[in-house]
């Protein structure tokens, strides 16, 4: 029986999607979202016959596993599906990903029948995009860096056309950089940053793991996020910086 990767948001809505899925003879390997980074490995050991992502809910999120999975060499072959979603948004993701399919839930039985292994995958429009850009500064904005580490700025790259880093303003700023070592500091102020992150589009920048390696400390992408989700933010989208530097971008749920 075929197998199919499944990635939903929400997981009592993924359940009539899995449900018809194995109706139409798939096995279904639904991972939860504690395993999301990981499951990428899992992926080249044992290739589903299609990787299908739910857009109803967090189409940002769809779009960064796609990207992620198409920039990966041993799994960007494997056809990816995205179901449903606004169609703004899908345009926006076809766009990036034109090697992927889109359908609706009700025909998309007929359209995995179709699904084939990608041989010349083209690489995601996504992935050119400069890393100011992926953080969602534009022209003429101002962003705080708060905690800034050095050499912070060539992380962040060239910077769009009178947009400027401002360190620890005494104003909300429209993005904010938030750069994150020590899980001690990070609790310390995170109530604080949960306040700003309602007027001000927040990003917790952490170290990656070969980073870490010679720093103290368990500064990661659960740890983060499970704390970030205790005060009331969540997880919107994942953002590589370098190789050094990985943010994660949170909202807050008022």
């Amino acid at each position: 029986m075929p197998t199919i990767r499944l990635y939903h948001w929400k997981a009592a809505e993924a359940s009539p999607l899995i449900r018809k899925l194995q109706g139409d003879g798939y096995s279904v390997d639904y991972p939860s979202d504690n395993v999301l980074e990981r499951g990428f490995r899992s992926l080249g050991e044992s290739p589903p016959h299609a990787i299908v992502i739910d857009l109803t809910r967090l189409p940002s999120q769809g779009r960064h596993v796609a990207v992620a999975i198409r920039s990966r060499k041993t799994v960007r072959h494997i056809p990816i599906v995205f179901v449903d979603g606004d169609p703004e948004k899908v345009e926006q993701i076809r766009a990036d990903l034109p090697d992927a399919m889109f359908t609706s839930r009700a025909k998309l039985g007929p359209v995995l029948k179709k699904a084939r292994p990608i041989a010349n995958p083209a690489s995601p429009a996504y992935s050119n995009r400069t890393t100011a850009q992926k953080l969602g500064i534009r022209e003429d904005t101002r962003v705080a860096v708060i905690d800034a580490p050095r050499g912070y700025a060539k992380a962040v790259g060239v910077l769009p056309m009178g947009a400027s880093l401002e360190e620890d303003p005494a104003e909300i700023l429209p993005v904010t950089l938030w750069f994150v070592c020590k899980p001690e500091m990070y609790l310390a102020t995170l109530p604080r940053m949960r306040e700003l992150a309602s007027k001000s589009r927040l990003w917790v920048v952490y170290p990656k793991q070969q980073a870490r390696q010679k720093a103290p400390g368990e500064v990661n992408l659960f740890f983060i996020r499970d704390k970030a989700l205790g005060v009331g933010l969540f997880h919107r989208k994942t953002c590589s910086l370098n190789t050094t530097w990985t943010g994660m971008l949170f909202a807050s749920r008022e």
